[in-house]
C-alpha cells in the first residue's frame, strides 16, 4: 500500500534532496514543506514530489501545522519527517498535534537539551560527563568548584561544537557566561571536560533496534579542530566495526542510549569520548549526522544510505546489509589566512598518488572569499577519499593535509 510522507525542507541544505529522492524511490507519495517558491523547484524535485507547500519559516510550529493539516484534509499522512537539527522539534510538536506517528516531543527534547539528556542517561547507568543546566551564576560557580577546571560551556540545544567554549579558570568561565547572556537569564549547559579521543557512532534504528551502524573517528578532537587554523582536520569512518572487538562497547552503549531516550524509528548521531576514564557518552541527535557524512557511508559500503533510511520510514525494514568494503574520510583544507583564495599548492602531487581513491573534492576557485576557521569542515576546501584498509586511508588523509596548501591573500 502506498504511504504518504511529509518531508520538511527539501532544498536546503543541498543534500536534503537526497532524502526526497529516496522516499520517492521506495514508493512513497512525498509532500514537501519548504520556504522556496514552488516555481524554483527543479524538474527532478517536481518529479519526486506529489505536492509542495510553501511556508515562510519551516521552524514555525503554527505554519507547519497549518500546512500539515491541509495535506491531511486530502490524504492520510503516515509520516512527517525532518532531518535537520533546527527542524526536528517543530516536526515533533506538529506530529503530536496532528496525530502522526513518529519521534515524540519528549524524546526530541531529550536529544536536544544537553543537561536533560545527560540526566536521563545517568539514571539509566550510561557513563557521561558531569553536567548542569542553569541560568544561575552561583549554581554554575558551585558546580565549577565541585568538578574543577577545565569545563565546557555550550548552548543547551547546540549541534556539534557550535557555540561551544572550553574554559580553564574562573575568569574565563565568567567571560563565557557574559558572552552567553547568563546575566540576562539565559540558561546554558556546563559540563566536565572529558580527556580522550573523540568519535561518533551513527545508526539507522527501526522500532528501537539498531539495524545499521557506523563508527567514525575525529583527528584531532572537534573543539581543537574548530579553533586552530594550521590544522587540517579530518574524520574517518572505519570499516572494522564488525571485526574489531573494541567497537562492541560503543555499540552496546549506543543501543542503551536509544532505549533510554525512547527512540523508535529514526537516524541517530552520537558523539563519544574514550580516554583515561574509559568510554563516555557525549551527546546525541535524533537525526542524521551533518557535514554530508552519509555520503561517506554510501561510498564505504556500496549502499545508498538515504534509501535505507527511506526503507525504514516507509516499510519498517532495511533493504541491504553494509559491505564494510572501505574506510572513508574527509579532510578539511584551511586557507592560510582570511581573505580571498589565491590558489593551491600540492594538488597535482596528491591527485597523482591517490587519484584512484579520491571520492570527490571541493576546491573553490581563486577569488572566492574564505570562510572563518570555525565555520565547519566543509566551509572552505576539502577532499574525500576511500580505501579498503583503514590505516592506509588515514595515512593518505595525513599526507593530503601535509601536502596541499590553500593560499589566501
Amino acid at each position: 500500500m502506498l504511504k504518504d510522507v511529509i518531508f520538511i525542507e527539501p532544498c536546503f541544505p543541498k543534500n536534503q534532496r537526497e532524502f526526497v529522492r529516496a522516499l520517492h524511490a521506495v514508493g512513497a507519495r512525498v509532500t514537501a514543506i519548504g520556504e522556496r517558491p514552488k516555481e524554483s523547484l527543479d524538474d527532478e524535485m517536481r518529479r519526486w514530489l506529489t505536492h509542495y507547500e510553501q511556508v515562510s519559516n519551516v521552524t514555525s510550529e503554527e505554519q507547519v501545522e497549518r500546512a500539515v493539516r491541509f495535506v491531511q484534509s486530502k490524504v492520510h499522512v503516515d509520516a512527517l519527517e525532518a532531518v535537520v537539527e533546527a527542524h526536528v522539534m517543530t516536526a515533533a510538536k506538529v506530529r503530536e498535534k496532528c496525530g502522526i506517528k513518529g519521534t515524540s516531543v519528549k524524546t526530541t527534547w531529550l536529544c536536544r537539551d544537553k543537561p536533560s539528556m545527560k540526566e536521563a542517561l545517568r539514571k539509566a547507568g550510561i557513563p557521561c560527563a558531569q553536567s548542569v543546566g542553569s541560568s544561575d551564576v552561583k549554581e554554575i560557580h558551585d558546580f565549577a568548584a565541585r568538578v574543577g577546571f577545565p569545563l565546557i560551556v555550550k548552548p543547551r540545544d547546540a549541534a556539534g561544537a557550535s557555540g561551544t567554549s572550553r574554559v580553564d579558570n574562573i575568569a574565563e568561565l565568567n567571560a563565557a557566561l557574559r558572552d552567553f547572556g547568563v546575566q540576562d537569564g539565559r540558561s546554558v549547559a556546563i559540563e566536565e571536560f572529558i580527556e580522550g579521543h573523540e568519535g561518533f557512532y551513527d545508526t539507522l534504528t527501526i522500532d528501537g533496534k539498531v539495524r545499521h551502524d557506523f563508527a567514525t573517528h575525529y583527528f584531532p578532537n572537534v573543539l581543537e579542530a574548530m579553533r586552530t587554523r594550521w590544522i587540517s582536520p579530518q574524520f574517518i569512518t572505519t570499516n572494522r566495526i564488525d571485526a574489531a572487538p573494541s567497537y562492541a562497547e560503543v555499540r552496546e552503549m549506543g543501543q542503551r542510549v536509544i532505549t533510554a531516550l525512547g527512540i523508535d524509528t529514526s537516524a541517530t548521531h552520537m558523539e563519544w569520548f574514550y580516554g583515561p576514564k574509559g568510554l563516555k557518552f557525549s551527546e546525541i541527535g535524533c537525526r542524521p549526522p551533518g557535514v554530508r557524512t552519509w555520503d561517506l557511508y554510501c561510498a564505504s559500503n556500496d549502499v545508498d544510505i538515504y534509501r535505507e533510511w527511506a526503507m525504514a520510514i516507509v516499510h519498517g525494514r532495511p533493504e541491504r546489509p553494509m559491505t564494510r568494503r572501505y574506510a572513508a574520510g574527509l579532510i578539511a583544507l584551511r586557507p592560510t589566512q582570511d581573505g580571498r583564495i589565491a590558489g593551491y599548492v600540492g594538488l597535482d602531487e596528491v591527485r597523482s598518488r591517490f587519484g584512484s581513491w579520491i571520492i570527490d573534492e571541493h576546491l573553490p576557485p581563486p577569488g572566492t572569499p574564505t570562510q572563518p576557521v570555525d565555520a565547519g569542515f566543509m566551509a572552505n576546501a576539502w577532499i574525500r577519499l576511500k580505501h579498503p584498509d583503514y590505516d592506509s586511508c588515514r595515512s593518505m588523509l595525513d599526507v593530503i593535509g601535509q601536502t596541499v596548501k590553500v593560499i589566501a591573500r
